[in-house]
């Protein structure tokens, strides 16, 4: 089938707003980013406080004589949520479930050489809906697919590798092609140069192609093809079709010797991340999804939990290419309520249709190794939970048995829904969204109501610490509440559940066990005990990048950013190793060693004009250590200092003086109280025989103040091509491709180009040449918004993301200027 990319010449209103002007938008687009954040707001922190609204969008389509006569159908990838598609007036499809692709055949719908009118009504005015930011509207992107009547069905495609061959390349991999058409024809399938090959299809076509000397696909080397396939009819061999499908040769296997992929042991060393990109929204820019997945490789994570529902295909793309491994997850809940207008209402009639059109969609990615079913579902502690957990492992065997399947359940909570008490409940989630209509009611500023559900357990969480959850999980109710469930998946994901890895394994002999959702102070532990116990597969840290909504229920936050209660205002979770602009923390430093991914020094200091200072409680931070040691200011204070490395001991020196020195045991982590003064601190990490093997150190900043603008990453034409290894290695040159988005990092420096996280500015940006698509900062509390060009600094920096003209050539240039009033920086892009 041919793909006519269907983004522009969209508008949207807010629905049955008659006297409301249409806006102009192109897709993808989050219409709830735009909306006003009130502590009046229905969602309340579920959201980050954003109002909730329903939205209409059109687009007028005048299909040329060129498509006449051929089988036009429309894709939408995401559309949130209770989405209804009307064409000409008429309705033609209605999906309710707000993160699955789905399509509508608008062949006999749409007019030949006449003006179509194409509608789409996205609600979100049903507060609450969700327990993180869901975003609103048309937020991934929309393409019509055009065939003759007689074609390869849409995702009629898939690949199977049913030998990887022979390391020596005696023996050929073989790959099997399954493709489905819509009629009798002629199949042949060509792969990167080889012979092509050729069957007959009577609707189905099954081709085993050999591919010798295969280069395999792995996260160390993900190696693709592409397979182009091409289709002639039966009765009328002129009448043909043709796509390309990219994959990778692949093997996987799971079982006592734990999972290996082509043979070989790979430990999931994985982050959950939320489907928002930051400043962006919800909206799913390719360019934005690929960053995201790079980042999260480069802070030494081999996979990523698309917590809690489906992903994207860029962020698919991004993850088959770049070798980063999926865990591809369905649905935050089955049939309690965790909000009372979430999709529970819908998922009975609807979850077979969602997961196949999830697997349709993600079976022929080869860094998609793993299916879930859900997170924290305390169904699963019930009878008619448990039956529905083997249902749905079996159904998606059916549709896919190449992949195991799990689920994220928490431990402690499904002991607690067994006795009656569990987090979630029908009558909890009502009760919680009364509370809510009372305070918009009475007009009340403050979220005044009690705390229940999620809300509830992440403070209570937050004051008792992330030990709570996993000693709780230890109990033999806890093993008795999970237990049928867990015989009835391929691999038990453990929410919090690390303490009783030992004891299980030994209990369960045949049972396979995956981390979930861990906390980051447990990646050390994880990576030691997984070496020796192969039925640990792997480990999902919540979170890996910083997401919007869900407030604060992991930030370590002060009180000159925050309000230590969380409250309206705050923004985002704050329970990222990386914060939401991208910016890897102490946390990401900590985890690329404990992970072994480097083996350090890393220094990161906890701000040293808040040390012994009170700050927000959270279960899913271990530190508030950043990279710098430019406290200016601070002149003879305590400062809190943390030395990450792999190694037998770390010394600590201040301008060239050993201010300490410890032997690391059972951690990669040494801490020290020093006093801070300017200059450099490093750290000199030693093997078992004192022989130096690592060091680093950091400088502090000058009393200069500049305002810097640098872009740190850009994509380029193909895809996105960036390098985000290193954050600070920004010397080097970058061009945008048009159309593409580049994302530039805004901060106070000094001369030298280093940060200085004390200096706080509003800051301004505008743009020639180009469009600004969000400008904000990683501050968990913010009452801010990301588009209206105007944004206060969190720790001295900023993030601007900007889009190069569609119509711009090799040339032309894209400018960002950013001031805060006194200070200006201009960065000049060019487009290439």
């Amino acid at each position: 089938m041919h793909a006519i990319e269907f983004n522009h010449d969209w508008s949207y209103r807010h629905l049955n707003a008659s006297d409301e002007a249409f806006t102009p938008v192109t897709l993808p687009h989050d219409a709830m980013l735009s909306e006003p954040r009130t502590p009046l707001a229905a969602s309340g922190l579920n959201s980050g406080w954003f109002e909730g609204r329903d939205y209409e969008y059109v687009r007028r389509f005048t299909p040329g004589p060129e498509l006449a006569g051929q089988t036009m159908i429309l894709e939408f990838e995401g559309v949130y949520h209770n989405a209804e598609i009307w064409i000409n007036g008429e309705k033609a499809m209605f999906r309710p479930y707000g993160y699955t692709n789905f399509t509508v055949d608008v062949t006999d719908r749409l007019v030949i050489g006449r003006e179509n009118e194409i509608r789409v009504i996205a609600r979100n005015a049903d507060q609450p809906n969700s327990r993180w930011y869901s975003g609103a509207g048309i937020y991934r992107p929309i393409t019509l697919w055009t065939a003759p009547h007689s074609h390869i069905a849409l995702n009629g495609v898939s690949v199977r590798t049913a030998s990887i061959g022979s390391p020596d390349g005696t023996k050929p991999a073989q790959v099997e092609f399954t493709v489905e058409t819509t009629a009798p024809g002629t199949i042949s399938i060509a792969v990167d140069g080889l012979p092509p090959t050729t069957s007959t299809s009577e609707g189905k076509a099954v081709v085993t192609l050999e591919i010798p000397n295969a280069r395999l696909w792995s996260p160390d080397e993900p190696n693709l093809y592409t397979a182009h396939i091409t289709y002639a009819s039966a009765a009328d061999p002129a009448v043909t079709d043709e796509t390309d499908i990219t994959f990778g040769i692949r093997e996987l296997a799971w079982g006592s010797d734990g999972f290996t992929i082509n043979g070989k042991r790979v430990i999931l060393q994985g982050a959950c991340i939320h489907h928002d990109n930051g400043v962006l929204g919800a909206c799913a820019y390719a360019d934005a999804e690929e960053r995201k997945i790079a980042l999260m490789k480069a802070n030494g994570y081999n996979a990523i939990r698309s917590a809690h529902n489906p992903c994207s295909k860029a962020l698919l793309d991004a993850a088959d290419r770049l070798g980063v491994l999926v865990m591809d997850e369905y649905i935050d809940h089955w049939y309690i309520h965790k909000t009372q207008h979430d999709y529970v209402d819908y998922f009975d009639q609807w979850w077979k249709a969602d997961l196949t059109d999830m697997v349709l969609k993600d079976r022929n990615h080869p860094s998609v190794v793993l299916y879930s079913t859900g997170n924290e579902v305390g169904e699963t502690a019930q009878k008619r939970g448990i039956a529905l957990a083997g249902e749905m492992t079996e159904f998606l065997h059916g549709l896919d048995p190449t992949r195991p399947v799990t689920c994220g359940i928490n431990i402690f909570f499904n002991f607690l829904t067994s006795i009656g008490v569990g987090q979630y409940s029908d009558k909890k989630a009502a009760k919680e969204a009364a509370a809510a209509e009372k305070r918009r009611a009475a007009g009340e500023l403050e979220d005044k109501h009690k705390a229940v559900g999620s809300e509830f357990f992440n403070r209570l969480a937050g004051l008792l610490g992330a030990g709570f959850m996993k000693t709780m999980a230890t109990m033999p109710m806890c093993d008795w509440a999970t237990r049928d469930a867990f015989a009835r998946m391929d691999i038990a994901g453990y929410n919090y559940g690390i303490k009783r890895y030992a004891h299980d394994l030994k209990k369960y002999p045949d049972r396979l066990i995956l981390g979930s959702e861990t906390f980051c102070n447990d990646a050390y532990k994880f990576r030691e005990f997984v070496k020796g116990n192969p039925r640990l597969i792997g480990d999902f840290v919540w979170a890996g990048m910083d997401y919007l909504g869900e407030t604060g229920i992991g930030a370590w936050e002060y009180e000159d950013y925050a309000s230590l209660n969380i409250e309206y205002g705050w923004l985002t979770s704050g329970s990222g190793r990386l914060d939401l602009t991208g910016k890897p923390l102490g946390e990401a430093l900590y985890t690329r060693v404990a992970l072994e991914a480097e083996p350090g020094p890393y220094i990161a200091v906890n701000p040293v004009n808040h040390t012994d200072h009170k700050h927000s409680p959270s279960a899913w931070k271990m530190t508030g250590a950043r990279d710098s040691w430019s406290w200016n200011g601070c002149d003879g204070a305590n400062a809190n200092v943390e030395v990450y490395a792999r190694a037998a001991s770390v010394a600590l020196l201040i301008n060239g003086r050993e201010v300490g020195r410890k032997e690391l045991r059972n951690d990669c982590l040494a801490r020290f109280t020093v006093t801070w003064q300017p200059g450099v601190i490093e750290a000199v990490s030693y093997d078992a025989g004192g022989r130096e093997i690592g060091r680093r150190s950091l400088t502090s900043a000058s009393e200069r103040t500049e305002l810097v603008a640098e872009a740190e990453w850009a994509g380029a034409a193909g895809h996105a091509d960036g390098d985000c290894a290193d954050l600070s290695a920004v010397n080097k040159p970058v061009t945008v491709a048009p159309g593409r988005l580049a994302f530039v990092r805004v901060r106070y420096a000094d001369e030298h180009g280093i940060t200085k996280p004390l200096e706080r500015g509003t800051l301004r940006a505008s743009v020639n040449g180009g469009a600004l698509l969000g400008f904000g900062c990683a501050a968990p509390c913010n009452k801010g918004s990301f588009v209206i060009g105007e944004t206060g600094t969190y720790y001295g920096e900023a993030l601007a993301v900007v889009q190069a003209p569609e119509t711009a050539v090799s040339g032309d240039v894209v400018t960002l200027t950013v001031t805060d009033g006194a200070h200006t920086a201009i960065l000049t892009i060019p487009v290439a």
